[in-house]
């Protein structure tokens, strides 16, 4: 029977080995078993500093990263962008998307794919109002940058689930598409693998955590002490041949995020592999 232990253990032995490796060997030793993207979604580090976010992501070996604008506010300037960025770059960190991104206004929505195309990124998570998607898809086709629209579980009156985002855009550019969180999906009554399947060509980006419960009141909790089936995501993955990251945004213990954000990127690989 699989279970949660045999699933960490040769992951977990790989990632308390990586901080005696030189940075580049620790990255290799535990991406090299990976069949598909890990990263981290920005939000993870709201309480931590860029070098403190490097560093976070060096012990733990995952060099993809969905920056927010604490880090790098959408007003940067070309030298502040070309600042922040050599820092991650030189931290060993790739900076993938940008992201979430509210926009209410067009002139936000215009704002958000200047900020993405100065970042040099060709895809944004975010969250256009209902009336903003036509002119979304607008800037999508002018950028040619990509649009991931994010659900954010029971609370959010606008994308609470993932068919709530695929029902709008699935007759749109197909440069229209998700970031399917499987955490908030799963609070809203959806379970993430059959989303992953239901929604495959339109998953442009992953927030990957686990909640205890598949309810509105389900609590953020390490990968794999949670609800979620992630054998089941994982195949369902592979079997739509997901090329994106799979970001892992951790919500626990924000100020201590170390010991929970290792623990579920082990559980994570376990998994995978």
């Amino acid at each position: 029977m699989l279970s949660r232990r045999n699933f960490i253990q040769t992951s977990a032995i790989a990632l308390s080995a990586s901080p005696l490796l030189p940075l580049p060997a620790a990255a290799n030793a535990v991406n090299k078993k990976e069949f598909l993207q890990t990263g981290m979604a920005g939000y993870s580090f709201v309480n931590y500093n860029i070098d403190e976010t490097i560093a976070i992501m060096n012990r733990v070996g995952i060099t993809n990263l969905s920056v927010k604008d604490f880090h790098l506010p959408l007003n940067s300037s070309r030298e502040t962008i070309d600042k922040v960025l050599a820092k991650f770059k030189q931290g060993g960190i790739q900076v993938y998307t940008v992201g979430v991104i509210y926009m209410k206004t067009e002139a936000e929505v215009d704002r958000a794919f200047d900020y993405a195309k100065r970042t040099g990124v060709n895809l944004i998570v975010g969250v256009p109002g209902y009336d903003l998607l036509q002119y979304t898809e607008k800037k999508v086709k002018e950028y040619n940058i990509r649009m991931a629209i994010h659900n954010h579980g029971p609370e959010d009156k606008l994308y609470p689930a993932p068919k709530d985002v695929y029902d709008r855009i699935s007759k749109m550019d197909r440069r229209m598409g998700l970031c399917l969180d499987i955490g908030h999906a799963f609070r809203a009554g959806a379970k993430p693998e059959k989303s992953v399947t239901d929604y495959a060509a339109r998953i442009f980006d992953l927030h990957i955590k686990d909640v205890t419960a598949p309810k509105a009141d389900g609590k953020a909790i390490e990968l794999g002490r949670g609800a979620i089936d992630f054998v089941g995501l994982i195949q369902a993955l592979r079997k739509i041949q997901y090329k994106g990251v799979c970001s892992i945004e951790f919500e626990k213990d924000m100020k201590d995020a170390l010991p929970g954000i290792a623990e579920s990127a082990g559980y994570l690989r376990g998994v995978m592999s």
